[in-house]
């Protein structure tokens, strides 16, 4: 995909202060030309996110929290595919979930409704900003006790939170989407429309903060289409197995959104 200068072969002598980590460059087809992504050889702590995205910004690196998950697997395991990532602006969010849309939507969710379209902008703003809820929800997610137990600080070339899986050609929505790339033209316009930010990244698993979320059950019903057709497992291998309950449990007023595909 079509990137800024890469600043990670040359981070030893940007005068970057980092903890001891490692440059990922392996892919499925063996190791890349440049290195993709740095992460943390040990776990992140609150408030190392804040200190990570503000010495990163000026070198065109973007923060995100590396989940290991419970098989302890690091990038260098993911089968990480950017030659097969094309570039997220050259895809359009609503043709991406329409086709999916089209394709499962009367099996999946026994319906026969067309495509609603995209969910409106939420009248209301949230009380904090993307980047201050990003960071906020990643001190959370670091925390003693809290959902990631071992979660790496990671830097990533990218312009934009959205394009961060792009960035590193990350496969884990493979039984769903081929490209990654596709997905993030979706989280671009929820970025915009949301003010989501890209905050933890696992093997095969997502989780963004939510800086502007439905906040009545129409904006969150609307959106609850989208979430369908952006990762489909979120519902159909869910308690949560309709559109109604999705949007009522999971979205309406929900600074988090997690997916997970199988």
């Amino acid at each position: 995909m079509a990137t800024l200068p890469n600043p990670l072969p040359s981070l030893a002598t940007s005068g970057l202060q980092l903890p001891p980590g490692t440059l990922v460059d392996a892919t499925t087809d063996g190791p890349w030309h440049e290195p993709l992504l740095w992460y943390a050889d040990g776990p992140a702590a609150p408030a190392s996110w804040t200190a990570l995205r503000d010495a990163g910004r000026g070198l065109g690196l973007l923060p995100v929290l590396i989940d290991r998950g419970s098989r302890d697997q690091g990038p260098e395991t993911w089968d990480l595919d950017p030659a097969g990532t094309s570039y997220p602006g050259d895809h359009d969010a609503e043709e991406v979930l329409s086709e999916v849309w089209d394709a499962y939507a009367a099996d999946e969710l026994d319906t026969e409704n067309a495509w609603p379209g995209l969910a409106p902008t939420p009248v209301a703003d949230g009380p904090d900003s993307p980047e201050t809820l990003a960071a906020d929800m990643a001190d959370m997610l670091t925390d003693d006790g809290m959902a990631l137990e071992d979660a790496r600080l990671a830097l990533v070339p990218a312009r934009r939170s959205a394009d961060i899986p792009a960035a590193i050609g990350w496969s884990g929505p493979l039984n769903h989407e081929n490209d990654v790339a596709r997905l993030c033209a979706v989280l671009r316009s929820w970025e915009d429309r949301f003010g989501i930010r890209v905050v933890a990244l696992g093997f095969d698993t997502l989780t963004v903060s939510v800086a502007r979320p439905p906040t009545t059950e129409a904006e969150a019903l609307a959106l609850a289409a989208e979430h369908f057709a952006f990762c489909p497992d979120n519902i159909h291998q869910s308690a949560l197995d309709s559109l109604e309950k999705y949007a009522e449990e999971a979205l309406l007023g929900r600074e988090t959104w997690s997916f997970w595909w199988d």
